[in-house]
């Protein structure tokens, strides 16, 4: 069964450096400085105020200054080189294929968090890390990875003290044309699985994130043949409500 996938964003870019918009939605970019720093020189300040976003960047930085990027000597040498670095990685035999040819079926790997960028906070310590970093180092082997968590919408919350002394939790609603996911469908329409549970069905769409040679499918319960608790289920990382927890983690798997 074919499935394609839907993009959230979209570039306007000069024809001469149109695949930044490429590189921009595969985090191999992140783990590797040359790439960042292709992305930086279009504009350092607002690459810095942006948060190492380069969708955004991509986005907000002025047309003129692509322009003149698009014909800048010294940028478009760099830029070759990198997109030379780029296919390489991906068109040249792996590490996994040359000495584990037997691999043949795929490995899963289930994570409640992953930790691959900033820009994509669906992550809080060092349990994301250790799963981004397995991501990134899987991709860099060419292991036939596949790996499962969930989108979490509201993105990971930060805390403050209140006046009067109160801790209180702040939500950051993610913007999906910020980043660097695309719907999973087929036939123009997003792919589902079903989930029962004892007295309902549970349905969660996919959204994939390129990491590298690793795709990334996330789990959304945000969609309306949901009831109003569930759609609700995915939307944040370690619910303090131990029922949406348990069922996170049969939704998982």
């Amino acid at each position: 069964m074919e499935f394609l996938t839907s993009p959230t964003q979209k570039f306007d870019l000069p024809k001469r450096i149109a695949r930044l918009g490429e590189l921009a939605t595969n985090l191999w970019w992140s783990w590797h400085p040359e790439a960042a720093h292709l992305f930086g020189r279009l504009d350092y300040d607002l690459w810095e105020r942006l948060g190492h976003n380069p969708i955004r960047l991509l986005n907000e930085v002025g047309r003129a200054r692509l322009n003149q990027l698009s014909k800048d000597k010294e940028y478009l040498e760099q830029y070759d080189a990198l997109f030379a670095a780029f296919d390489e990685y991906f068109s040249k035999t792996s590490w996994s294929q040359k000495t584990h040819k037997e691999l043949k079926k795929p490995i899963s790997y289930f994570s409640m968090e992953y930790g691959l960028h900033e820009t994509l906070p669906i992550y809080s310590g060092g349990l994301g890390v250790l799963s981004g970093d397995h991501l990134k180092e899987a991709s860099d082997l060419g292991l036939p990875f596949i790996a499962v968590g969930f989108m979490y919408a509201q993105g990971y919350f930060t805390q403050r003290i209140t006046e009067d002394g109160w801790q209180e939790a702040l939500n950051n609603p993610l913007n999906f044309e910020h980043l660097p996911v695309s719907l999973v469908t087929k036939n123009g329409k997003p792919v589902t699985v079903s989930f029962d549970f004892p007295d309902r069905k549970l349905t969660a769409q996919i959204w994939e994130v390129r990491v590298g040679r690793v795709p990334l499918y996330l789990l959304d319960s945000n969609v309306e043949s949901n009831s109003d608790y569930d759609r609700l289920l995915t939307a944040r990382l370690y619910w303090s409500d131990l029922d949406r927890r348990i069922m996170q983690e049969v939704l998982l798997g």
